[in-house]
C-alpha cells in the first residue's frame, strides 16, 4: 500500500456530486444494512458528505474541513472513504494539476432491500455481523405484507392501450448524449474477479446433465462472488451447480445461493464466513517497533492533528481561534504535512515561552516548505541543525548577550534535547577510553606515571 501522503493530503482540495437528492428510505437502509459493515467512520463521513452535497451551490473543501467535523486524523479519514468506495456507496475521481490534486467524491445510493437480500456478499456479511436472529427480523421489516384476494384480476390498463405514438418530425436530436439527474442505476458492490476459472467450470458440466443455457441463465458475478465468498475453486462449483439444479434443468440463483451455502456447511464449517478488510491499517502506536527514540516522537508528531498538539500545550484546554488559524494557514497555505506542522508548533511554543508569534511562526514555515521539509523527522533534525539561526530571527535588531549567564532554563521540546544529552557521554566515555589507552601503552614500555610527569 502506497505511503498515506501519496494517497492523500489534508491540503487536497474535493467536491461532492449527488446525482439525485436521497430519501427517508434511503437513510434507513444506510442505518440498518450497511453501517454494521462499514462502521461508525465511514457512516459518519457518508453522513457528512451528503448533508454538504444538499447545499444548492456545493462550493470546494480541502480534507482538513472533514478532519474538524469528524474529529479524525487523516489517516481514518482516508480509510473510511475507501470503505465506502468498495462497498458500492461512493466513487471517486482525480485530477492532478502540478503537485495539488482535486478530488470528485459522487455518493451512490445504497441498494434496496430486495436487491441487498439477493447479493450473497452484502447479505453474508450482514448476516457474520448482526447475527442469525437479528438479520431474520430486519428481512421480516422489509419484507412487502400484502396479500390480494384471488377473487380480484388485474385490470389495469397498458400505456397504448390510453395513448396512441403520432409519428411527426420534431426535430430532436436522437444521438445527443445527454445526463440527466434522478435515481441511479443499482451497481451494487464494485467486484472484479479476475481469477476464477470458467471456463473449467463449464468444461467439467456436460450438456445431458446441465444445459448451457441454463448455466448461461446465472450471471458470471454471481458465480464468481460465490467463488470468492465460501473459497470454492471451479470444481467445488461445479458440484454447486448441480446440487442447485431443479427438476426442470433450470438454475435459478436463489437455488445456486442456497446450494453454495450448503456445500460450504458440509465440507467447510457451519458457521458463516467472515468478510476481513484486506487494506493495510496502520498498528496501534503501542504495537509500532520503534528504532529510537527520535523514531517515537516523529510517529506521535505524523499521526496527531495539529488541534491536539495545541490542546496538549495548553494543558487540556481548547486552542485559541487565532492558533488554530494559524495552524491552518501553516497546511494550507505552505503545504506542511501535519507532521512538519506539529513539531514546528511544540518548537517555537516551548522556546517563545508559551507563544505563538505569527511572522516568527511563518518565516520558520516559509523556511521548511523552501527545503523541502515533508517529514516530522526531518522537521526535529531541522529545528536541531539551525536552532541559533532561529533564534536570531527571533531576537532580529537585538544584540546578542556575552559573557552573561541565562535568567531562566529554555524550554525546548522533549525530541530537542536528545542530541545535546548523548553527546557529552559520548565525550566522556571517549575521554576515559583514550586514557586507559594511554596507560596500557606506557605499561607495554616499561615507562611509569611519574617518569612521564
Amino acid at each position: 500500500m502506497a505511503p498515506l501522503y501519496k494517497e492523500l493530503q489534508a491540503v487536497d482540495a474535493y467536491t461532492i456530486r449527488l446525482a439525485h437528492p436521497f430519501s427517508d428510505y434511503d437513510r434507513q437502509l444506510l442505518t440498518l444494512f450497511y453501517q454494521p459493515l462499514i462502521g461508525r467512520d465511514a457512516m459518519s463521513l457518508f453522513m457528512t458528505l451528503w448533508a454538504d452535497a444538499e447545499q444548492q451551490d456545493s462550493p470546494i473543501y480541502n480534507h482538513y474541513h472533514l478532519m474538524n467535523i469528524l474529529t479524525l486524523p487523516l489517516g481514518p479519514v482516508f480509510e473510511a472513504r475507501i470503505s465506502l468506495e468498495a462497498i458500492g456507496l461512493m466513487r471517486t475521481s482525480r485530477k492532478k494539476n502540478g503537485d495539488a490534486r482535486e478530488f470528485i467524491y459522487e455518493l451512490l445510493p445504497p441498494l434496496d432491500a430486495k436487491a441487498f437480500f439477493a447479493d450473497p456478499l452484502l447479505s453474508t456479511f450482514l448476516f457474520s455481523k448482526i447475527g442469525e436472529q437479528a438479520y431474520r427480523n430486519l428481512r421480516a421489516r422489509f419484507m412487502l405484507d400484502v396479500k390480494y384476494d384471488s377473487d380480484f384480476e388485474d385490470v389495469s390498463r397498458t400505456f397504448l392501450d390510453v395513448y396512441t405514438p403520432i409519428h411527426q418530425g420534431t426535430g430532436m436530436d436522437k444521438d445527443e448524449a445527454i445526463d440527466f439527474k434522478g435515481r441511479n442505476e443499482l451497481m451494487g458492490v464494485p467486484f472484479v474477479q479476475s481469477d476464477f476459472d470458467f471456463d473449467l467450470l463449464q468444461s467439467g458440466l456436460s450438456e445431458q446433465m446441465v444445459p448451457q443455457a441454463s448455466l448461461a441463465s446465472v450471471s458470471r458475478s454471481m458465480i464468481a462472488k460465490l467463488a470468492s465468498l465460501y473459497n470454492l475453486n471451479p470444481l467445488d462449483m461445479q458440484k454447486v451447480v448441480m446440487i442447485a439444479l431443479d427438476e426442470d434443468l433450470k438454475l435459478p440463483e436463489e437455488r445456486l445461493r442456497k446450494a453454495a451455502a450448503e456445500f460450504y456447511k458440509m465440507n467447510v464449517t457451519k458457521k458463516p464466513p467472515q468478510l476481513q478488510k484486506v487494506f493495510k491499517q496502520e498498528p496501534p502506536r503501542q504495537q509500532v517497533e520503534l528504532k529510537s527514540r527520535d523514531a517515537e516522537n516523529a510517529h506521535y508528531l505524523e499521526h496527531t492533528s495539529p488541534i491536539d498538539i495545541l490542546r496538549e500545550l495548553r494543558g487540556g484546554k481548547e486552542p485559541l481561534s487565532v492558533d488554530v488559524e494559524l495552524a491552518e494557514g501553516l497546511v494550507h497555505t505552505y503545504e506542511l504535512s501535519y507532521g512538519v506542522v506539529n513539531a514546528l508548533l511544540q518548537y517555537v511554543y516551548l522556546r517563545n515561552d508559551g507563544k505563538l508569534t505569527n511572522k516568527y511562526v511563518e518565516r520558520i514555515a516559509s523556511h521548511w516548505a523552501n527545503k523541502k521539509i515533508e517529514t516530522a523527522e526531518a522537521a526535529i533534525e531541522m529545528a536541531r541543525q539551525e536552532h541559533d539561526k532561529y533564534m536570531k530571527w527571533k531576537n532580529e535588531g537585538q544584540k546578542p548577550a556575552t559573557n552573561r549567564k541565562p535568567t531562566r532554563e529554555e524550554k525546548v521540546p522533549a525530541w530537542f534535547t536528545k542530541k545535546e544529552e548523548a553527546t557529552p557521554k559520548k565525550t566522556t566515555q571517549q575521554s576515559g577510553d583514550i586514557a586507559e589507552e594511554r596507560r596500557q601503552l606506557l605499561k607495554e614500555l616499561g615507562v611509569t606515571g611519574d617518569e612521564v610527569e
